[in-house]
């Protein structure tokens, strides 16, 4: 297929122009689109997408625009392509089409995303979007960091479906003759053809047992008979998916019977149709299945500079580097050759549209409060305004905090004022033990209730978090974090509004999920843009 482009001349007689343009306010971003669409996602732009032959490609400008208004508005592909086709607005926005402008099928927006996917650039709607608000002066030297949950588009299955759906997967996979001599070992009473949950009395407990083991039983013997086989492309990731699920949740019995084993996987994978969702939680109440949303804005214009997509059990904390690599550089390992930390430079430049006489300020809740991103945030010269947990304190007692660490001297002193020396581990974490002080102490009922008296155990990083909570004692600092953190909280609530496309997936796999939800992040931008005033004026973009 070879790019299609989009028209150069408007017929006075039959534009969408005049219709929109007369009600339409100023902020609309179908008005900053319709007049600034030619300039953000111009044909050329995605020329690297099509081959020089072949017939002509719907005009990827016109694509792109319809792409980002169908994340504003959360619409699916058949919702969008329709939109297209008979709201005046939607061509209007493209470009002031025609009228009478022909639309096209939903298949363009699957085909123009996974050709954007396969390309080297597959988010460079949401990176032409932001080189427009850094060259409009709006990307400052602020970053507010958060993330939010994203439902996956799949059930999450339990563990008979999760083991059924594998052995088939594999079987499927699997050329003719590998699938016969797989098929040859199983034992249970099935083809393992037709999808879903086998049949079975799950109002007894005995059956479910046997329909367990027996499925076990045939997951081993399946790959068993592929063992010290040379597997490639997908018949390895389906054995590989098979022997995850088997030995994720299930244990042996003594008796040499398998069943669902008392306990969860650290990382368990809840479906074989999205393998990279998990469980996650936002908080201890609050549990969903599928993917982490994760942003970084500044608070200041609101504008989102950087996003990524993790499983839904990933903490926030340790994707934080890569959101901030804009602004701070990439963490460099210490080990890391010359060349290595040249590469990485050349990959992750550092944003230098911003004045660098202004301080870098970095703002988190709790979940961004480790000692590692504290020191490599101070370490780039930015401000670490990054919110450390207290420590937590059983049935009312001292807390941590009421100890005198000085882990510079080896001594902790305790609330009675009783002085012990903190023995460091291996690991640089240290353990402090009060017992032969407690017995006789006076405030034993406010610090501990064990037999064996207090002890107090030191983060390998405790200065860090020591010197974390000190400053966060300060009033300055308490009145700064709370004007400039929850704005991030107002612009998840903006991307996450429409549930299709937003809180909901809409599409399967990791990298997908980050695609669609960077064209969010887009799209969002977009609509910012438009309220600020944001227009090229022949030179450069400005507001």
């Amino acid at each position: 297929m070879s790019l299609g482009r989009s028209p150069a001349v408007e017929d006075l007689f039959r534009c969408t122009r005049a219709a929109c343009e007369t009600r339409l306010g100023e902020t609309s971003v179908f008005r900053l689109l319709a007049r600034e669409c030619h300039r953000l996602f111009p044909d050329d732009a995605f020329a690297d997408l099509f081959g020089k032959l072949g017939r002509h490609s719907i005009p990827p400008r016109i694509v792109a625009v319809v792409m980002v208004l169908q994340r504003v508005q959360g619409l699916s592909d058949r919702e969008a392509v329709d939109a297209f086709a008979f709201d005046l607005r939607w061509k209007y926005a493209a470009g002031a089409l025609d009228f009478d402008h022909p639309g096209f099928v939903h298949t363009v927006l699957v085909d123009m995303r996974e050709r954007l996917r396969r390309s080297a650039r597959p988010d460079r709607i949401f990176e032409v979007v932001l080189e427009v608000a850094k060259e409009a002066g709006l990307v400052g030297r602020k970053r507010v960091l958060d993330s939010t949950a994203l439902y996956d588009a799949v059930a999450t299955q339990d563990t008979v479906t999760l083991i059924r759906s594998a052995i088939r997967g594999l079987l499927r996979e699997a050329d003719e003759e590998l699938a016969a001599q797989v098929r040859s070992v199983l034992k249970r009473d099935d083809d393992y053809r037709s999808a879903g949950k086998p049949a079975c009395d799950w109002d007894d407990a005995a059956a479910r047992e046997a329909l367990v083991d027996a499925l076990a039983r045939d997951g081993y013997a399946a790959l068993w008979t592929i063992d010290e086989r040379k597997l490639t492309g997908s018949v390895r990731q389906a054995a590989e998916l098979l022997a995850t699920v088997l030995g994720q949740d299930l244990e042996q019995r003594d008796d040499g019977v398998f069943r669902i084993a008392r306990r969860v996987a650290p990382d368990r994978l809840i479906s074989t149709v999205d393998p990279e969702a998990r469980h996650g939680h936002k908080t201890a109440a609050r549990g969903f299945d599928g993917y982490k949303g994760h942003i970084s804005v500044d608070p200041d214009s609101e504008i989102i500079v950087a996003t990524t997509v993790t499983a839904g059990n990933v903490a926030d904390g340790a994707v934080a580097n890569e959101l901030l690599a804009e602004v701070l550089g990439p963490v460099i390992s210490p080990v890391a050759d010359a060349d290595a930390d040249a590469d990485a430079d050349a990959d992750h430049d550092v944003d230098a549209t911003a004045s660098a006489d202004e301080p870098v300020e970095i703002y988190g809740d709790s979940s961004y409060g480790i000692a590692t991103l504290i020191e490599h945030i101070e370490e780039a010269g930015a401000d670490a305004n990054v919110k450390v947990q207290a420590p937590s304190a059983l049935k009312g007692n001292f807390s941590k905090d009421s100890f005198q660490i000085d882990v510079d001297a080896g001594t902790v002193t305790c609330p009675a004022g009783r002085l012990v020396p903190l023995r460091l581990g291996k690991d640089g974490g240290g353990l402090a033990s009060f017992a032969p002080h407690c017995n006789d102490c006076p405030l034993r009922s406010k610090c501990t209730d064990s037999r064996d008296g207090r002890t107090l155990r030191t983060h390998p990083r405790e200065k860090t978090l020591q010197r974390s909570r000190n400053r966060q004692r300060d009033p300055n600092w308490k009145l700064r974090y709370r004007s400039t953190r929850p704005k991030v909280e107002r612009k998840l609530g903006h991307m996450m509004r429409r549930r299709h496309g937003g809180r909901q997936a809409c599409v399967r796999g990791r990298a997908r999920v980050g695609h669609n939800f960077a064209l969010l992040a887009a799209a969002i931008n977009l609509g910012r843009l438009a309220n600020l005033g944001v227009h090229h004026n022949g030179m450069t973009w400005a507001c």
